[in-house]
């Protein structure tokens, strides 16, 4: 007999609930230890293939989950007795496994597969201690919990050894493109597409089992849930009959072996919109190993900088945002490759215990690793193959001022707005994209858009009515005074590391507008990981009245308005143009600021903050010029940026960066 002791680094978590995946009872865990390995053995997992070996437990295969695969994410114990309860037992017969079904399902007891059994003299005894540590986790559902690493990381974001720089284009991105490049043509109005598999066609495993298990966990679930029933069912509708983005498999279609994937799916509601249910394809969903994901090409970052888009939405006074109707599903998939993208369901829904039919997709659906890139792709294609017809300011529209499906648009006058607009529906009408949900702080410009095709926010009469406030990219735009504002929503966090954590993290602040105040909360929630407070442990009494008075400064940012637009409506022609790059540090923290300095031609100056930046001194000990020093590198990459994405290239444009240090400024000159 060996003895030997490890320690194990690990930390509490409270408040964990768990609920079986086709039901909503949910159970609270008690205190639950993470750690970043579990000791168990995948191969103990018993699956439905594993029941079927038994007569005794076959009626239960169907009803074991498929086992994804990825790494152990939970193991509960004896001292959650709720969760263990036997609610349905099948005994054993002749000393094998027995069956009990629990709140959280089917679960097998017992050797069911005789080739796991360890034969090996040895025996292995476990005591646990678990040492209070500090780890960062948020609590999210089927995510992966943050590592210390990852937190390390983005605390010294700015004092890596490593580079942000552009990098050059990989072998897989340039393999992408070269797809996309050779491979799309026209098809029925629509741009067609193959998906970019990362080698040849993939020779597959028949996955169909797997669906059919997934099948009938969703099939229980539609049966218990009138509601998620009757939205499910006008999902797909939509999605076959209504638009056609699906066709049923004909028997001449069926005999494809190896080039036929099965894919699973699922219903998701968003929680701003919870009358709908986004139906989600599971292209990641493991078979012997292998996912259809596995063999796409996700290709380069195609997709505009938010802040690029967000701040030439700032330039000029006439607004104008809109949205892409179910933008991946206009981009259709080559026939030879639609095999890849079966899955199940019933061609009427009169009787549910029916077998369902083999459907296949015939556009690149959400859920698949190649169709951002595809999607981002078809779109620059569109403002290319047109340009010469609508013109370059159309074009750039589609090409530039597009956040995924999501386009925003600033422009001088009326009249540019509506040829702007006006020319972007006929452009993407040329490939079957429509623009719908238009809005704009102009009721002049609205009046030349049709009722159907503007923000269902504006169904009113614009004689009179004032315009509503709205979401546009996540930040919050009141359109009627054309400012942008904050809605700060606390729900009662408990005082707490963690609800410290949630709070900050519910702050959605993509330009840094407010930075100068979150920085202060981001400090106290630092101060905690200093003292190695427990992420669930009451906070002491002096950082709690900060804190609580810090929220009460949060909640005033309500009254907190910012113009949309750089300058004033009655400002004019834009002369020339002056940057002003401020940076700061100090012991507590470090950041910069942008503004823009505007002249018009009647000599009048306006300013407007741009872009802020800030960030908390990591733990590990920096030196005072070395953190201004750092403050000053983010103000030269913010003008890069800034340079790239603003359109004031026709401008006379001056730049001053702004800094109190001499060492700093001796630094930035001899380099």
């Amino acid at each position: 007999m060996h003895s030997q002791n490890s320690i194990v680094d690990s930390c509490k978590i409270d408040g964990l609930i768990v609920r079986a995946y086709d039901s909503d009872m949910k159970i609270t865990l008690p205190s639950t230890f993470a750690r970043d390995i579990l000791p168990a053995n995948r191969a103990h997992i018993p699956t439905g293939d594993m029941a079927r070996r038994w007569p005794q437990l076959e009626k239960i295969a169907s009803q074991l989950m498929p086992v994804s695969d990825c790494e152990f994410g939970l193991l509960i114990g004896y001292n959650c007795a709720r969760a263990l309860t036997p609610r349905e037992v099948i005994p054993t017969t002749d000393d094998g496994p027995y069956a009990q079904k629990t709140d959280l399902g089917w679960g097998i007891v017992g050797i069911v597969d005789p080739s796991c059994i360890d034969n090996a003299l040895t025996t292995h005894s476990h005591r646990m201690i678990a040492f209070e540590s500090h780890v960062l986790f948020t609590i999210r559902n089927c995510t992966k919990l943050v590592s210390p690493v990852e937190v390390a990381r983005m605390m010294e974001l700015d004092f890596s050894d490593r580079t942000h720089d552009k990098q050059s284009m990989s072998f897989d991105d340039k393999r992408f493109l070269n797809i996309l490049e050779s491979g799309i043509r026209v098809n029925d109005g629509h741009y067609e597409m193959p998906l970019t598999f990362k080698g040849s066609e993939p020779i597959l495993p028949n996955n169909k089992s797997q669906a059919i298990q997934r099948f009938n966990h969703l099939r229980k679930r539609l049966r218990n849930d009138a509601r998620y029933r009757n939205d499910y069912f006008k999902s797909m509708d939509d999605l076959i009959i209504n638009k056609g983005f699906a066709e049923k498999v004909k028997p001449s279609q069926s005999d494809n072996e190896g080039h036929v994937w099965y894919i699973p799916h699922h219903g998701v509601y968003h929680p701003q919109k919870p009358e709908k249910v986004r139906v989600v394809f599971d292209c990641s969903s493991r078979y012997k190993g292998e996912s259809l994901n596995d063999y796409l090409l996700q290709g380069p970052d195609l997709t505009n900088s938010l802040v690029g888009v967000l701040c030439r939405f700032r330039q000029e006074p006439i607004a104008v945002v809109c949205d892409i109707e179910q933008m991946f599903l206009q981009f259709k998939v080559r026939t030879e490759h639609q095999d890849y993208l079966r899955f199940l369901w019933w061609d009427n829904y009169e009787d549910l215990s029916k077998e369902p039919c083999e459907y296949r997709m015939n556009v690149h659906l959400f859920g698949a690793a190649s169709s951002p890139g595809c999607a981002n792709f078809g779109l620059k294609q569109l403002a290319n193959d047109y340009e010469a017809d609508f013109g370059s300011e159309v074009s750039n529209f589609i090409r530039r001022d597009f956040y995924v499906d999501d386009g925003l648009k600033s422009v001088s006058n009326v009249t540019e707005a509506v040829n702007l607009i006006h020319g972007s529906v006929e452009m993407c009408n040329k490939r079957g994209l429509r623009l719908h949900k238009f809005l704009s702080n102009s009721k002049d410009v609205l009046a030349h858009i049709p009722e159907k095709d503007r923000a269902k926010e504006l169904n009113l009469n614009l004689s009179h009515d004032e315009l509503p406030t709205t979401k546009t990219l996540g930040i919050e735009w009141c359109i009627e005074l054309d400012v942008f504002q904050f809605r700060i929503t606390l729900n009662n966090k408990p005082p707490t590391r963690r609800g410290m954590l949630s709070t900050l993290s519910a702050v959605y602040d993509p330009l840094g507008i407010i930075s100068p105040i979150i920085l202060v909360g981001k400090q106290l929630l630092q101060d905690l990981c200093k003292d190695q407070t427990d992420w669930d442990t009451p906070l002491p009494e002096d950082i709690q009245n900060k804190w609580e008075r810090w929220k009460q400064d949060l909640i005033d940012l309500e009254l907190l308005k910012i113009n949309r637009c750089f300058k004033p409506v009655d400002f004019g022609e834009v002369k020339f143009i002056e940057f002003h790059h401020f940076s700061d540090a100090s012991s507590n923290g470090y950041g910069q600021c942008s503004y823009v300095r505007l002249f018009n031609f009647k000599q009048q100056v306006h300013c407007a903050l741009v872009i802020g930046k800030s960030r908390v001194v990591p733990l590990k000990p920096i030196t005072i010029p070395r953190l201004e020093l750092t403050a000053a590198v983010i103000s030269v990459k913010i003008s890069a940026i800034l340079r790239d994405e603003l359109e004031y290239s026709d401008k006379n444009v001056t730049e001053y960066f702004w800094t109190d240090s001499n060492v700093r400024s001796t630094r930035l000159y001899c380099e």
